[in-house]
């Protein structure tokens, strides 16, 4: 195999849970190859580097292994090599209530005193 499409790649080595998933990630931008957003047909090939935006996290992976078929988990880590940098792997494994300060919906905006709470919780002290 010498080419397989970048959907049915990302969906085959469990990046995501349906191929519809890997489709709508490539169509939303938060795929690229080489810098540039990719369409969920193009043609991938061994040695490509890809960058995935999920969830507040940037993944980089370079493909060893073409599949178009799901496998298991063991055999899908064999398809690429993760070079996603450890400092992006820290904020993923961080619950997501430490990473961005949220507020309720229709709350309105936050007053100074709640600002500067956020503020010292992103570590943005004077």
């Amino acid at each position: 195999m010498e080419k397989v499409r970048a959907d049915k790649w990302l969906w085959a080595i469990r990046l995501f849970k349906t191929r519809g998933l890997a489709s709508d990630a490539c169509n939303a931008g938060k795929v690229k190859l080489s810098g540039d957003s990719i369409k969920p047909a193009k043609d991938l090939k061994v040695g490509d580097t890809l960058t995935i935006n999920k969830e507040q996290q940037r993944l980089t992976y370079k493909i060893i292994k073409l599949i178009d078929k799901r496998v298991g988990a063991p055999e899908a880590q064999l398809c690429y090599e993760d070079l996603t940098p450890p400092e992006e792997r820290e904020t993923a494994a961080m619950p997501s209530v430490f990473r961005f300060p949220t507020r309720e919906r229709g709350a309105g905006r936050p007053t100074k005193k709640e600002r500067r709470d956020m503020g010292k919780l992103r570590g943005e002290d004077k």
